[in-house]
């Protein structure tokens, strides 16, 4: 008689809605366990668009105002590769760039990590178009994900802050979460820098959700405008100073 396989080698009852509760640890788990033996211990969160393309393929996009956007992978890759330089050495790693491990402005935030010599992480979900991690990420800190939640929750496990670049209903997930859970205070305050002013405030009319009484005034300090790598920097720098 063939032994029946152990409940841990059983993939079939792993991925059952029995199992959803081992799921969810293991989602825990193996990116916390990894990037403790990786020697991650802060990181600086990019968010943005994975549609907005490198200069390299900015001439085949079609749409202008798209087109128009794609100064800021470079400024995405460029504020990555300056932080990578400045904080890591090869003993500790510090300020990590930590994406979503896709195209466009994710990828512009590995390949920054990734022309310095430096680590960079990729927190990669499954997803039915669009998310394929990029070639920059550093390949013993490229994790996949199922769920969501687990996903957000590493993305600020560590953060030290939170940069926006334009993007579309995930990137405002990912923004409002961030100001929500610091504004309730769930989590340490830090900077949250949202590149291209003009782009947020036509997006967003932030002024008028404190006139109407619907956030304090005080809340919109947690948020900072910047357009270049070098502006964010400073702001990160003199919040920790």
């Amino acid at each position: 008689m063939i032994a029946p396989p152990k409940a841990y080698e059983n993939i079939s009852f792993l991925n059952s809605p029995y199992c959803r509760p081992v799921r969810l640890q293991l989602e825990y788990l193996h990116p916390e366990v990894t990037m403790q033996e990786q020697g991650v211990k802060s990181t600086i969160v990019l968010f943005g668009s994975a549609r907005i393309p490198s200069p390299e393929k900015a001439g085949a996009c079609k749409n202008e105002k798209l087109a128009a956007l794609v100064p800021y992978y470079e400024e995405a890759r460029k504020l990555s590769h300056l932080i990578s330089t400045t904080c890591q050495t090869n003993h500790e790693c510090e300020y990590v760039t930590i994406t979503g491990g896709g195209g466009g402005i994710m990828e512009a935030g590995n390949r920054g990590a990734s022309e310095a010599g430096c680590k960079s992480v990729s927190l990669n979900i499954q997803l039915p178009f669009e998310q394929e991690a990029n070639a920059y990420v550093t390949p013993e800190l490229n994790f996949e994900f199922h769920y969501f939640h687990m996903r957000k929750m590493h993305f600020l496990q560590r953060a030290k802050a939170v940069v926006i670049f334009p993007g579309g209903f995930g990137t405002f997930d990912e923004l409002f979460e961030a100001l929500t859970l610091i504004q309730t205070r769930k989590i340490d305050p830090m900077p949250v820098i949202l590149f291209d002013a003009e782009h947020w405030k036509k997006l967003v009319n932030w002024e008028y959700l404190a006139e109407c009484g619907l956030i304090s005034p005080s809340d919109l300090d947690i948020i900072t405008f910047c357009d270049k790598a070098e502006e964010a920097w400073e702001v990160i720098t003199a919040f920790y100073a």
